[in-house]
């Protein structure tokens, strides 16, 4: 396996949604938005597939050549970007997420409100590890790639999860929880974490 951290594209968009598919199958936030594990089984794919596509288009996508590992990440300029609400992008959501549309678009209302405000950022919005390749050091060596070019441009960067499994994992890399919440009283636990711009 090619351990090379690239700028992924177009060509690797089959590889790098089955990768986001199968690392988010169990994730809390997931199973909320879809408790019926066939439903989200089903509705994954295509949600990984318009995410990464939407990474294309507005952020940076860093993974392996071979997808075992990727990361979705807004750069300063696109951190806080949403798509617009119009007809036919409402119609789009609908069709994709079936009736987890109401729970995906709180989430994506309280991952706004937690996250730190402004530009002067890099986000790291979704890190995945093909699950045969887990616990081989992918993770770090992704995000660390992120994190340099953060470091490079002398800002902080975010993140949020809802496994804390992944905490530790996170503090290993320089970020510390800033915030603990929860998108609803039946959602699961968030920890909004920060890792601090470099002291010049």
């Amino acid at each position: 396996m090619d351990r090379t951290i690239i700028t992924l594209g177009a060509s690797h968009a089959d590889a790098a949604t089955a990768t986001l598919a199968a690392a988010f199958a169990d994730d809390p936030a997931m199973s909320w938005i879809f408790p019926d594990p066939e439903v989200r089984a089903r509705r994954l794919p295509g949600l990984m597939r318009w995410s990464f596509e939407d990474h294309l288009r507005h952020g940076m996508v860093l993974g392996t050549p071979g997808c075992e590992v990727v990361t979705l990440w807004r750069p300063p300029g696109t951190v806080h970007a949403h798509a617009k609400l119009t007809l036919p992008m409402m119609f789009k959501f609908l069709a994709m997420l079936g009736t987890g549309v109401q729970r995906a678009e709180l989430l994506d209302r309280m991952i706004e409100k937690h996250l730190p405000a402004g530009e002067a950022q890099f986000y790291l919005r979704m890190a995945a590890v093909r699950p045969d390749r887990q616990a081989q050091g992918l993770g770090g060596l992704v995000i660390r790639a992120g994190l340099a070019q953060a470091t490079s441009a002398g800002l902080p960067s975010a993140l949020e999860t809802a496994k804390e499994s992944n905490v530790g994992l996170y503090r290993s890399l320089g970020f510390d929880v800033i915030k603990t919440w929860h998108p609803a009283k039946s959602g699961p636990q968030f920890w909004t974490m920060v890792c601090a711009a470099p002291v010049s």
